[in-house]
């Protein structure tokens, strides 16, 4: 299919989604001083458009090779969308974060790291160039903040990351598997540094540990170890999706393979014998009656798409779930939008049953489609 469409929102909403305009910020400037509010600062790097980045980065490579190709539909001349255009934004999305100090207010922020971590390589590799504000020297000092920020962020007693530590709260989310682990881990393969590779892979084990429901094989939305209970619903869809990024981006080099393959491909097993006849995965993986949540299909894909190519997963029902996922991803395109997605989740068992377009679901599907 075109992905052009795709492309160009992904690179539009990469600028401007979660930007708070001059009244939002009046208002909560507002709230501050009259009303004595904490009010959360604007994040630049939040996990949506960690989600959008990721996707575009993955476009690269395909856009860069259709445009040699004379003819080729797949790229928009007209629009200049291309992996030079994509590169513009992605500067400009990053640059915005530089100049503003690079803050950092969340686990989520780490997402933003991967594409961070591919731009490096790009420039120290091909001597690609970004802009100023994207020098390799930036890159290497924004990556080194972002691993140092996971490094030290609060943990329970068994090293799992708190989710939101602020005010003491104690709880453990599978989110912070997908949000942290896939940077942290190629962070320590790409500069020698073994103890962020043996951090990464400990969230996964952990939560492997005291996170899966046992009857089926599929995680809880967390938990938490002060209380020793599990929370939210067994296998809601986005829950699984995080799983899968996480553990798929711990298991590129021997290390984390070795200590994940096995329960990887348990999970992935458990996962596809909830797909749908009609190849999506429902917001609850077991709800085969209820919604489909795209968000769910493409994460879930990306993670299928990955341990095929790395070989982590072989056979045909890999292939075909695979097959199936992308044709109903492809079937919920409308106007280069994924629709068909679940809203933004609100914390333990709180999924609101709201469906549209949104950038998890269009961020994933750029690497699946």
């Amino acid at each position: 299919m075109n992905k052009i469409p795709l492309i160009e929102n992904a690179c539009k909403d990469l600028l401007e989604y979660g930007v708070r305009g001059r009244r939002e910020k009046c208002k909560d400037l507002a709230k501050r001083l009259l009303l004595g509010r904490k009010m959360p600062g604007e994040d630049p790097i939040f996990w949506p458009t960690g989600l959008l980045a990721a996707g575009l980065w993955h476009c690269r490579e395909t856009l860069a090779a259709a445009a040699q190709t004379p003819g080729d539909a797949s790229v928009s001349r007209d629009t200049g969308i291309g992996s030079a255009g994509i590169d513009r934004a992605l500067a400009t999305y990053y640059g915005r974060w530089v100049k503003k100090g690079m803050p950092l207010l969340y686990l989520d922020d780490l997402l933003a790291g991967e594409t961070l971590l591919d731009m490096y390589l790009e420039v120290q590799g091909k001597g690609t160039d970004f802009g100023a504000d994207m020098s390799g020297e930036l890159l290497k000092k924004a990556v080194d903040r972002l691993a140092s920020y996971g490094a030290e962020h609060p943990t329970d007693a068994s090293g799992s990351f708190l989710y939101r530590p602020a005010g003491g709260k104690t709880t453990v989310f599978v989110d912070g598997i997908g949000l942290s682990c896939p940077f942290l881990y190629r962070y320590g393969e790409i500069f020698d540094r073994q103890e962020y590779k043996e951090l990464a892979v400990l969230q996964v084990v952990n939560f492997l540990s005291y996170g899966m429901d046992g009857g089926s094989g599929l995680p809880y939305h967390g938990y938490d170890m002060t209380d020793g209970l599990k929370y939210g619903i067994i296998g809601w869809g986005r829950a699984v999706g995080w799983l899968l990024r996480g553990m798929m981006g711990c298991m590129s080099s021997a290390y984390g393979a070795e200590r994940l393959a096995a329960p990887c491909t348990a999970l992935v097993d458990a996962v596809i014998a909830c797909q749908r006849q009609d190849g999506c995965f429902s917001w609850q993986l077991e709800a085969a009656e209820g919604p489909a949540d795209t968000s769910a299909v493409g994460m879930i894909c990306a993670g299928l798409k990955q341990g095929i190519a790395g070989g982590l997963l072989s056979g045909d029902r890999y292939e075909n779930a695979l097959t199936a996922g992308r044709l109903a991803l492809e079937r919920s395109v409308r106007d280069g939008r994924v629709y068909h997605c679940s809203g933004e989740c609100e914390g333990f068992s709180q999924y609101p049953q709201r469906y549209s377009a949104y950038p998890w679901s269009l961020g994933p599907a750029l690497e699946v489609l």
